[in-house]
């Protein structure tokens, strides 16, 4: 496994570098495939935050990868702290990947099983779920189906928060075409727009 540690903005100390690449090898406890992993210490300039302390980590697993990050007063606290959401996250990929292989298949619903739900606007949805038992990982598990009527974006934003998603599709009623509007980290809103 190779393991970099680096600071954004601040120098680690060599007994934090030692630390911290031993207690990242016992994320091979839950994993064989991990190639390399990257911690990155940095600090808040905030003097009104008290966890300034900051430890992000991404793990490169073959097929997908996991990043954590977390703060504290004290980077080794960051660390054991970061180390807790990777190590869990890591596990849960590890029973998710022998859970595919090993357990017995059930038996499937009938494939004209399709709900129907009322879409905010008075449309009609289909959903349709299949079972997660099979290996593939990325694949398509539900479809929706929906009529969308031209809006504003502001009015976008007033359906997405009653429906409480983190994102909205529809059609932009300014240009014609298909938007997504969709809520960062940050809080605030983004618009993502089709051209042509």
């Amino acid at each position: 496994m190779d393991i970099v540690v680096r600071g954004k903005n601040v120098d680690v100390p060599p007994r934090l570098r030692k630390l911290a690449r031993e207690k990242v090898r016992k994320i091979s406890r839950f994993t064989h495939d991990a190639g390399r992993v990257e911690l990155e210490f940095s600090e808040l300039r905030n003097p009104r935050v008290s966890d300034n302390q900051v430890c992000t980590v991404i793990v490169h697993l073959k097929r997908n990868f996991v990043k954590a990050h977390a703060a504290a007063s004290e980077s080794a606290a960051a660390l054991d702290l970061v180390l807790d959401k990777v190590a869990h996250q890591v596990a849960r990929i590890k029973e998710k990947r022998v859970s595919r292989t090993h357990a017995p298949r059930r038996n499937r619903a009938p494939s004209g099983d399709v709900d129907v739900l009322a879409a905010p606007d008075g449309n009609v949805e289909a959903e349709e779920e299949e079972d997660d038992d099979a290996g593939i990982v990325n694949r398509i598990v539900k479809t929706k189906q929906l009529t969308m009527k031209p809006m504003g974006p502001e009015e976008a934003a007033l359906q997405m928060d009653l429906l409480g998603h983190d994102f909205f599709l529809f059609t932009n009623a300014e240009n014609g075409h298909a938007s997504v509007l969709y809520r960062r980290r940050d809080g605030n809103l983004g618009l993502i727009e089709t051209t042509g």
